[in-house]
């Protein structure tokens, strides 16, 4: 199998629930945990390699990207761009 270089800037939500750290990108709908931050951090690293690895493997890296919202520039993909994130106060009544 051919080696695929890719390099871009990925966004990453690092949030926390009890006592796990949630790593969340919405670029992949990916998401792991950990422990700690720098366990979140660690595993975050490790799926993303293991998603990519797989698409390329399983010869379906353009669609699943495309799908993702991804933009092909040349040979480079870029993520789709976080304009904003930010709390929000919401009410709903049920």
């Amino acid at each position: 199998m051919k080696n695929v270089k890719l390099e871009f800037n990925l966004p990453v939500s690092i949030l926390k629930e009890g006592d796990t750290f949630i790593a969340f990108t919405p670029a992949l709908d990916l998401s792991t945990c950990g422990d700690t931050f720098e366990e979140a951090k660690k595993r975050f690293s490790e799926i993303v390699n293991i998603f990519f690895e797989e698409l390329v493997k399983k010869g379906t890296l353009e669609d699943v990207l495309l799908d993702l919202g991804w933009k092909k520039f040349q040979s480079r993909w870029n993520p789709p761009v976080v304009v904003s994130q930010e709390s929000q106060s919401i009410t709903v009544t049920v």
